[in-house]
């Protein structure tokens, strides 16, 4: 198994609504809305340009994403971690949360949000990255956990 990650650039934009809309399909059955899923080229651009992306390579195929932004000196959000769904399961989500701690190297905190209800992410993030769950609080219509890690 090779994971390897590539910064994202702007002509990324329609591969990473492919990834985006395979990995966030059922979010937004099951909620009636996603914030990840259906995305424009334009708004995807944009995204490119606020949060910084790297695509996540599976043996060499392009499976995932995650993403990131400083909101302050030190503390960062993690906008997106998605993978595909026939390539999850594979220690690649473990494996990008490892790479934006070394590629962040002077992170003191992360943050991130997901739905409350769906506990393999809860799971994932707090057995498998350490985090812990600050609040819970609505995302429109969504109840989602905001989760925080600490150095």
């Amino acid at each position: 198994m090779k994971i390897e990650f590539r910064k994202a650039d702007l002509i990324d934009a329609e591969l990473l609504i492919e990834i985006y809309n395979s990995a966030f399909y059922n979010d937004y059955i099951k909620y009636g809305e996603c914030h990840a899923y259906g995305k424009t080229k334009e708004m995807m651009r944009q995204s490119i340009v606020d949060y910084s992306k790297f695509l996540i390579l599976y043996n060499e195929k392009t499976v995932g994403c995650i993403s990131c932004k400083e909101l302050q000196q030190g503390i960062y959000e993690v906008g997106c971690l998605c993978v595909i769904p026939e390539f999850q399961g594979k220690g690649i989500g473990t494996s990008a949360m490892e790479f934006v701690k070394s590629y962040y190297t002077d992170w003191n905190k992360f943050t991130l949000i997901t739905p409350v209800d769906k506990s393999e992410n809860v799971l994932f993030y707090t057995k498998k990255c350490g985090f812990y769950i600050q609040s819970l609080e609505m995302d429109g219509n969504v109840e989602v956990a905001r989760f925080v890690l600490e150095r």
